[in-house]
């Protein structure tokens, strides 16, 4: 195990499937390192342990039960499930820990490993880095005695539990009698749960990227690729596109005209319609540097504030704790309802819009954009090795990229936690300067990086 690296990044550990670290050997190192440092006291100690539906998943799936079973740690499979839902049966089941097996919105290929604590809550970076410790340490003599060995059951009504627990934060007594909604699951964790949780609340349901083969996971669908989502609402007439990635963690929503609508624009609209029911915690919403500053301005408007955060669902979690919120979420569909959830969950948010759309009784077009946003713009450069982030040519040409844009407007620069990509993001009120600006950073970029 001496070539293990950092492994955890801003949302557990990702990478390829069958090569490092996504490896047999690491999963089953990483059950052993986290059982021990998970085991308390001398109940029988339990993990919660589910996944989305990639080929690879039931090879990790193996690997991890086998180091929880050798650790002491008894697991309960749950299969194929949300990685919210692993969070709430955390929770409700009072197990020690929670792991979830998905590269979220990832091709086939990637998989990943997220840990929830037994809070429900995902583990800190301090948490993190003491089980990437006893990873490297020798483990041998604190591995469980023969006769302490975990015991692996399954958890046969998982779904059904989480299905009740999303349906529960829809408002008691509304329903979703007479709404026409296309729901894509990505060939994902929730294509099960997700369709039957909206039709039990009495949606006409049109399902699509809801027949998983192992390989078609977010391939053309899912939230990061609506275009199928679209085509589906305009050819069904529907009221609604609900578009979820891999493990239904987050979402997109496209209206009745077929356009999409990003997670800005629905933070927008739950935080307005909490606002005016005195719902909303906080005095605000938490969101990450790259929401656009039109939400922060239309919430200035309301008279509330907009905490940014470092990319990653669990740095929102970890400001709204801090603040006492109870909403915030990214641009990119994580949305994070602490009423109702520990993680970021599509379905519930999904229904928080629903709810507003039987309320209102008004189309999702009209209710749905709650601010123009500015001109933003977002590229993605791959590079190998060494980031080219420190290089004296990239550093020159943010120092310009920031002195140009000034006040009128904002730039990120960072690199991806989950794969070897750079991201640069800039915004501004005129739209020919963002483009300037992007342009050129990216062409730096290219310069400097050595190709990928």
């Amino acid at each position: 195990m001496d070539a293990i690296r950092k492994l955890f990044g801003t949302d557990g550990i990702r990478g390829t499937a069958n090569t490092d670290p996504m490896t047999v050997e690491v999963a089953q190192r990483l059950g052993q390192a986290a059982g021990l440092r998970f085991r308390r006291g001398t109940h029988r100690h339990r993990v919660v342990l589910g996944k989305d539906t990639r080929l690879s998943g039931y090879m990790i799936e193996c690997a991890l039960v086998s180091g929880f079973l050798s650790s002491g740690i008894d697991v309960t499979l749950v299969g194929p499930l949300p990685t919210p839902a692993i969070a709430m049966l955390t929770r409700s089941l009072r197990a020690d820990l929670g792991v979830m097996i998905s590269a979220s919105h990832n091709a086939f290929e990637d998989n990943g490993i997220k840990l929830f604590g037994p809070d429900g809550f995902k583990l800190s970076d301090e948490a993190e880095a003491e089980i990437e410790t006893l990873m490297r340490s020798d483990l041998g003599g604190q591995l469980a005695a023969p006769d302490m060995i975990g015991r692996a059951s399954r958890l046969t009504d998982a779904a059904g539990r989480y299905i009740e627990s999303a349906k529960s934060s829809f408002p008691r007594g509304r329903r979703l009698d007479g709404l026409r909604i296309v729901i894509d699951c990505a060939n994902g964790a929730a294509y099960r749960v997700a369709p039957t949780a909206l039709w039990e609340l009495g949606a006409e349901v049109i399902r699509i990227g809801c027949v998983p083969d192992g390989l078609n996971i977010n391939r053309d669908c899912g939230s990061t690729s609506p275009a199928a989502l679209s085509a589906a609402v305009l050819e069904n007439r529907a009221d609604l596109g609900i578009g979820l990635d891999g493990d239904a963690d987050r979402l997109v929503v496209v209206d009745e005209q077929g356009r999409t609508i990003d997670g800005d624009q629905i933070l927008a609209l739950i935080a307005t319609s909490w606002q005016q029911a005195g719902r909303l915690e906080g005095g605000g919403v938490a969101a990450t540097v790259m929401s656009n500053m039109g939400l922060e301005r239309h919430l200035a408007t309301l008279g509330l504030g907009l905490e940014r955060t470092a990319v990653g669902d669990r740095y929102v979690v970890e400001r709204m704790r801090e603040l006492g919120m109870n909403l915030g979420g990214e641009q990119s569909g994580h949305m994070v309802l602490s009423e109702f959830a520990t993680t970021g969950d599509g379905l519930i948010a999904a229904l928080q819009v629903l709810s507003v759309l039987v309320e209102r009784g008004q189309p999702a077009s009209e209710i749905c954009r709650m601010f123009t946003p500015f001109p933003q713009k977002l590229r993605n450069e791959r590079f190998a090795g060494v980031s080219p982030l420190q290089d004296p040519s990239v550093l020159e040409a943010r120092r310009w990229a920031d002195d140009l844009l000034g006040k009128r407007g904002r730039l990120l620069l960072r690199e991806s936690g989950t794969e070897p990509l750079v991201r640069v993001m800039a915004e501004a009120e005129d739209a020919a300067l963002v483009d300037e600006v992007v342009d050129r950073l990216c062409e730096t970029i290219r310069r400097a990086a050595v190709p990928a």
